[in-house]
This record gives structure tokens, C-alpha cells and sequence, in this order.
């Protein structure tokens, strides 16, 4: 498990701003994090064990938690003042399945969670997790996967809930000798990460919104490690039903005045993200964020020499969207690292995770 660092014999003083913080991420802490939470299964409603690895790093750095009834992981961290309670929410949830049914030919149809095309899973490893028989493994394929069979069909048919399935690497032929494994209809079907890191380059699945999570994790380890101060009493939501929806819908404290939401930043054609920097998201698929809180960051970015991205994505919502339908009345803003190929085999850089991280824990630390 991950250590936090022996405290420095010379502080920050509490109410300093940072400064260089670019020399101050703890880039192996970061990683270690990120690798370790990437590799554990996640998909939305299937979560305790993500959320019991954040909350364990959470306690190396003196940070303590609790859950809420809805199983929320939440963290509040005291500041300087408390007339203007702020909160950060990351999401540990992803994309995964769960079984729809067990076919004539033993094989198993899905119903995804998450909305991510068919085509994104074509060929990938899973874990099938039974609730008392231990975990199989198989691959999603086209029900027609053969050319030399099907020929062009292969290549003209439709990926769908009706064209896929997953292969059970296990000697099964019918319905019956599948469900005598133990396997049921519901069980959670997890999608390999496939986790790899080239030249800064972090390439994965569910960098949404893992790379968020360990983001925050690193800017609080920056604040711990400085012995800086947050300005504002602040609470850290960790949520787990983003993906479908309602991830912050609940858990945000009822006086809190901001609502920062760290999630991935969309990269691909038209788009003003990229790879190697934080972004702020001005507007989405629910409209616009707060112009006051956006202006606020864009100001501490270039206070800290963080060069901060803006952008628009059409077809992205996020948890500060979940918390406001619910309700909360709260400013929202959204940032967070440049991910490519955003629900499908992701990548990111070390460049933008640490600009990310830098911002949040200017921002905690601000007025």
C-alpha cells in the first residue's frame, strides 16, 4: 500500500499559496495510486473494493472517512474558515456489464453499464464474477467472429446486444453446463484494464475517471506533505454511480458554496483538449458551468503557471450536473486531464495528471 512521505523538517506556513508546485507533486505516489486503482474492478454498482483502496491511501495521509447509506465515500478535511464550505467529487466508478443471459450455446449476452459502444469491447478479456462460484474467464466477440466462416459478414454486421457475447474459456456448450459453474444471470462482467505506461504516456481503460481520483489523491498528498492549510473547510466525495447518472446526487454537504468536479477531458477532432494538460470544461451536453467559478481557476492556473485548457463537449455530463438536477445549489465548475479515446482503450500523460493535480490543490488551498 501506498506510504506517505516523512514530514519535512521546514514547512510552508499554513496560509501560503503554492508556489513551483510543479516541483512538488509526488509523481511516484501518483502513479503507484493510479496503476493500483486501474487494476481493480469497478464498474457502477460494484465498487467497495475501489473505494476501500481510495479510503486506505486516504488514511496515510491522516485523512480519515466514512460512507454514506448509498455506500459514498466521503472525506471532510477541516480549513482556516468555514463560511464558505467548498467540495471536490471524483469518480471511482466505470464501464463493465453484467450478464443478461446464458445462451442455448452456453455463451452469455450482456447488458452493458455505462454508455460506451459495442464495437469499444470487440475482442476484450473479461472476468466474469459469480456471487459463489469464484470468477471465469472469457472475451467478448461478434457471434459471427470467423471470416473464414461467415466471411464478409464479419465485417458488415451491426455491434449490438443481438451480434455480441462472451466466449467462457471453460468446457461449456449449453445452458446447463454454464449455469452448473455457477454462473448466473447479474453476475458483473469486468473489462480488462490492459494498464501500460511509455514515455509519460498512461495507457488504460477507465482512466475515466480513475486518473481524476488519483489526481486529487496526489494534490492532497502535496497539501499533507507541505503542511499547507485548505482555506475553506472542504469535503472530498469519492462517487461510485457516476457513469449512470447520479454520482452526486447525494453526499454533497447542504451549505456547500462550490462544487469542484474532476473528471477526464475529452481529446479527439474539433476539440481544444489534448493529452498533456488540464482542462476546464465550459460547457457540456447540460449546458454551461458556473462563469464566476471558472473564472476563479482560470485565474489561480495562471497565478501557478499552469497552462489551463478550456473546452466544449457536446456529448460528456458529469457529477456537478447530477448534483445540481438534485437540487444542490452550489457552484459547479469541471476540470480534469486530458484523456484520449474517452470510453474505449484510453490514454493520458504524466503532464496532464500533474496539471490537474496542481490546479485542485491550488484551488483548495485558495481564498
Amino acid at each position: 500500500m501506498i506510504q506517505s512521505q516523512e514530514e519535512e523538517d521546514t514547512k510552508s506556513p499554513v496560509d501560503a499559496t503554492i508556489n513551483n508546485v510543479e516541483t512538488t507533486i509526488d509523481t511516484e505516489f501518483l502513479t503507484e495510486f493510479l496503476v493500483g486503482i486501474l487494476n481493480i474492478p469497478s464498474p457502477t454498482g460494484d465498487t467497495d473494493n475501489a473505494l476501500a483502496y481510495t479510503a486506505r491511501a486516504l488514511k496515510t495521509l491522516g485523512i480519515h472517512t466514512h460512507r454514506t447509506i448509498k455506500g459514498t465515500l466521503l472525506a471532510t478535511v477541516d480549513g482556516i474558515s468555514t463560511n464558505s464550505p467548498r467540495a471536490v467529487t471524483a469518480h471511482v466508478d466505470t464501464l463493465g456489464a453484467v450478464v443478461k443471459e446464458i445462451k442455448p450455446t452456453g455463451r452469455l449476452g450482456l447488458s452493458l453499464i455505462g454508455n460506451y459502444p459495442w464495437n469499444a469491447i470487440e475482442s476484450e478479456s473479461v472476468t466474469i464474477a459469480t456471487e459463489n462460484a469464484g470468477t471465469f474467464r472469457g472475451s467478448v466477440q461478434l457471434n459471427y467472429a470467423s471470416k473464414h466462416v461467415h466471411g464478409p459478414v464479419v465485417g458488415t454486421t451491426i455491434r449490438d446486444a443481438a451480434t455480441m457475447e462472451v466466449r467462457l474459456d471453460a468446457r461449456t456448450t449449453n445452458r446447463s453446463e454454464t449455469a452448473a459453474l455457477g454462473i448466473s444471470v447479474g453476475d458483473f462482467v469486468y473489462l480488462d484494464p490492459r494498464v501500460e505506461m511509455v514515455n509519460g504516456f498512461i495507457r488504460s481503460r477507465h482512466l475515466d475517471n480513475k486518473a481524476g481520483v488519483a489526481c486529487l489523491m496526489a494534490a492532497m498528498k502535496l497539501i499533507t506533505d507541505q503542511g499547507l492549510k485548505l482555506k475553506q473547510r472542504s469535503t472530498l466525495h469519492f462517487s461510485h454511480y457516476e457513469e449512470v447518472g447520479h454520482g452526486a446526487a447525494s453526499g454533497i454537504p447542504a451549505d456547500c458554496t462550490e462544487l469542484l468536479t474532476v473528471d477526464m477531458a475529452a481529446v479527439g477532432d474539433g476539440q481544444n483538449s489534448d493529452e498533456f494538460h488540464c482542462t476546464l470544461c465550459i460547457k457540456d451536453s447540460a449546458g454551461p458551468y458556473h462563469r464566476d467559478f471558472n473564472r476563479k481557476l482560470r485565474i489561480l492556473a495562471s497565478e501557478n503557471g499552469i497552462d489551463l485548457r478550456t473546452d466544449v463537449y457536446p456529448f460528456y455530463g458529469s457529477d456537478g450536473e447530477s448534483h445540481w438536477r438534485a437540487g444542490g445549489n452550489s457552484r459547479v465548475a469541471l476540470i480534469g486531464p486530458g484523456v484520449d479515446a474517452s470510453h474505449s482503450y484510453e490514454r493520458t500523460h504524466m503532464d496532464a495528471l500533474i496539471a490537474t493535480s496542481q490546479l485542485i490543490a491550488a484551488y483548495l488551498t485558495s481564498e
